[in-house]
């Protein structure tokens, strides 16, 4: 069942030029979707605009049927979409415990329990939790803003180049932590310079180039092409 579906969406930052054209996309129910291409091809501003940080100036965004195309970012996050951006995504003067509790801020109820299946997921960051966001390496920062995110619950995460500046072995962790998050359910689209990588873990990508979506398939056929891995992979 597909459960996000971006339409023919167009949408930029100012009103005369647009980053993305007519693009198209979807999100199945218990799916890792990558988005792969060259700087400047429009992934990040497709997770924005998902996200409800820029809207759509044609096109439409379904959740579960739903258009929530042009709804506030914590609206779109009340139905189920949490959003984790490459920079920017802790507070570092704020202390882990205290980065997972805002993570919570639109919920009503008691999320204790989710507290700790987000420690349970990054043991580290229980260990660390009186510490402050802002004294942490790269890769353990990226787990609080990940898990953040999932102290709302979410259906959808949405996650930005989550390996960008990462030590390698920072980076199979990040991976191996998502490929857990997908595990209990969660459907993701992963927007990573590390393709290759990526698309290892995915079960479907799509490939942009200048705010179009050029080609999609299943991962395996994308690693397996050779013009993708030629321009795309690294050979």
């Amino acid at each position: 069942m597909t459960i996000l579906k971006v339409d023919s969406v167009s949408a930029g930052y100012v009103p005369e030029s647009n980053i993305l054209h007519d693009l198209s996309l979807e999100l199945n129910e218990g799916e890792i979707v990558s988005v792969i291409g060259p700087n400047g091809a429009g992934k990040s501003t497709l997770l924005k605009t998902i996200f409800g940080l820029l809207k759509p100036k044609s096109g439409k965004i379904q959740l579960k049927n739903e258009v929530i195309s042009g709804l506030k970012p914590f609206r779109i996050a009340q139905k189920g979409v949490s959003y984790v951006p490459q920079v920017n995504n802790v507070f570092p003067s704020l202390t882990i415990q205290e980065n997972l509790e805002m993570g919570a801020f639109i919920r009503s109820d008691d999320y204790s329990d989710t507290m700790e299946e987000v420690y349970t997921l990054f043991p580290v960051l229980k260990e660390r939790k009186n510490q402050k966001a802002g004294q942490l390496s790269g890769g353990q920062r990226q787990m609080v803003a990940m898990g953040r995110a999932l102290m709302l619950k979410p259906e959808v995460l949405l996650l930005d180049e989550p390996s960008a500046g990462l030590a390698p072995i920072f980076v199979s962790s990040i991976f191996d932590k998502i490929k857990e998050i997908n595990a209990t359910g969660v459907s993701i689209i992963i927007v990573e310079q590390n393709a290759k990588e990526a698309l290892k873990m995915s079960h479907r990508g799509y490939v942009l180039a200048m705010g179009q979506n050029v080609l999609d398939d299943k991962s395996d056929a994308l690693l397996a092409n050779e013009e993708v891995g030629r321009l795309y992979l690294g050979g």
